[in-house]
Order: C-alpha cells, then sequence, then structure tokens
C-alpha cells in the first residue's frame, strides 16, 4: 500500500458518527464528535477525550496530539513564542508520484494550519526557560524534509546561544523521501546540532510519542541525556513486516512498543501524558543546574 494511501485510510476511520441512517438529519452531530478508540474500540465523546488529554479513559490509548495542544499541555500558560515559523517547504526535485510533493504540502498546510510538520519555540515548564519543540503528524506524517531538519538545528542553536535546555516532542513517520538526498542529510543537521548543545554541557529530553520512525529516529530524538515516551507509542526504524521479510525471521509481539524498548534500555522510562508536564519539570529541576555552574566552555 502507498504511503498515502494508508494515511488517507488512517484518517478515516479516526471518527465515526452516531447514526448513519438516512433518517437523521446530518446537522445532528457533526462529524466528528464520537471517535472510536483504536485499541479498546470503545466510543468516546470527544469533549471528554480532550479533557482528559486525548487519552482513553477507557483503556489508556493515547491519541496523536496536534503540536499547538501538546504546546499548551507541556508550557507554562503564555509562555510560548515560536520561532522561525514563516519557513516553509519547498520542491527542488519537482517530485511526482501517485500526487505531486506540491499537492502534499498543501494538503498538510489546510489540514494541520502550520508551514512545516514540526513547531519550534521558547517557552517555559513550570517556570524553567527552555527551548522547545513538537513535532506534528498531520502535516505529512511530520516527515523530515529539508525545513524540518533546518528548524530543529536552528533550535538546538538557539539553545545552545541562549544556554537553555532543549525538550523535543517527537511523532514523525521518518525521512520526507519526496525530498531524496535534501531529506537525508538532516539526519546528520540536526545530529551535529545536538553534538554541539551537549558538548557545552547543556539539558536535552526528548519525548518520543506515536509513531517515532525512520530517519528520524536514527538521528536527533535518541541522542538526548534522558529518553522519554508515552505509553503503547511504536518507535523504530522500519515497520515489522519489511524487517521480518529481510531477516527471515518472526519478531516478537510488541517488538516497536514504547515499553519493549524502556525493557531493552533504548529509552529511559515511559510517561502517562498525565504525567509528563511534571516529570518534565522535575528533570529540568535537576539538570538545568549544569547550566548556572558554566557548564563546558
Amino acid at each position: 500500500m502507498p504511503i498515502s494511501d494508508w494515511f488517507s485510510a488512517r484518517e478515516a476511520r479516526r471518527y465515526t458518527r452516531v447514526s448513519e441512517g438516512a433518517s437523521a438529519p446530518a446537522s445532528d452531530v457533526p462529524d466528528g464528535v464520537w471517535i472510536k478508540c483504536e485499541t479498546c474500540h470503545k466510543t468516546i465523546y470527544e469533549g471528554d477525550l480532550v479533557a482528559n488529554m486525548r487519552v482513553c479513559p477507557s483503556c489508556g490509548h493515547h491519541f496523536d496530539v496536534p503540536a499547538p495542544q501538546r504546546i499548551e499541555m507541556i508550557a507554562d500558560e503564555g509562555s510560548f513564542l515560536e520561532t522561525d515559523g514563516h519557513l516553509a517547504p519547498a520542491d527542488p526535485l519537482s517530485f511526482v508520484a501517485a500526487k505531486s510533493y506540491a499537492e502534499s504540502l498543501e494538503g498538510g498546510r489546510a489540514k494541520s494550519g502550520l508551514n512545516e510538520g514540526v513547531v519550534t519555540g521558547t517557552a517555559a515548564i513550570d517556570g524553567i526557560p527552555v527551548v522547545l519543540g513538537v513535532m506534528d503528524f498531520r502535516f505529512i506524517g511530520a516527515s523530515m524534509g529539508s525545513v524540518v531538519g533546518e528548524k530543529i538545528a536552528r533550535a538546538f542553536e538557539l539553545a545552545t546561544e541562549r544556554r537553555l535546555p532543549v525538550v523535543m516532542i517527537t511523532a514523525s513517520g521518518g525521512a520526507r523521501m519526496q525530498e531524496g538526498m535534501f531529506s537525508l542529510m538532516q539526519m546528520a543537521k540536526t545530529s551535529a546540532a545536538v553534538q554541539r548543545h551537549l558538548a557545552r554541557g547543556l539539558p536535552y529530553v526528548s519525548v518520543l510519542s506515536n509513531p517515532t520512525y525512520g530517519g528520524v529516529t536514527a538521528s536527533f530524538p535518541v541522542l538526548a541525556d534522558v529518553i522519554l515516551a508515552e505509553p503503547g507509542a511504536s518507535i523504530g526504524f522500519t515497520g515489522p513486516r519489511i524487517i521480518e521479510q529481510t531477516i527471515r525471521q518472526k519478531l516478537p509481539k510488541g517488538f516497536q512498543t514504547s515499553e519493549f524498548m524502556l525493557e531493552h534500555g533504548l529509552i529511559d522510562e515511559v510517561v502517562p501524558r498525565g504525567e509528563l508536564r511534571s516529570r518534565l519539570a522535575l528533570l529540568l529541576n535537576y539538570l538545568t543546574p549544569r547550566v548556572s555552574d558554566g557548564g563546558a566552555s
């Protein structure tokens, strides 16, 4: 199945109407008021889901969160100031497959209201100044193209210049292959920016949400001082079916979940969304004195 079809199918099954009968007026229940949980298959009222930070109240399944709402959950009220929001991707290869890259970009902008798949800026978490980056899966799966990589690299450079900790929250399908080598180069660019930041003794906390895959997983998110993940998040480089076909072995059930990654040492802790802000504040309170003490010169 082409990746574009997978995204379309995924969006189509997220919402369910209360009634599909012809006798029910279409205006009675707006589309999206009720959502079916992907894990327990129970129908949830959208208002209840929002009040519960988009976590299923029945089974604890963590739904996707758009970047603006994620920032509201994490940052102190009114503290976030966006940086590089004007940057928008071009189409360097004039790429066309099932549809053109230009059409995909337009669709991403219409669906998310953003110029790209990551939002970066300065903020405060429990009063601690940070540079915050949040990926938004609605924009072409938050795949990492040249602008996503540039914004992330600039975020780290800003944090290094101001001697601030960095918090990055990822959710991505991987490299944006419509940009070819331009996309793959972002793995090296972001990783180098992280290394320069860490070399100055400055803190970096990464949060892996569902899903974090491909060239994104293989670069800046796993280079942090502390790596957290949300429950049930899918984390890996490529999908299990491709891996099984390559190595010709059956893989353990759930081997790409955050819980499996914790058990095998890739991440440091699995943190439910409702506890994430307080856990970040705790970590930043512990790590940030390294900044005021001078760190590495």
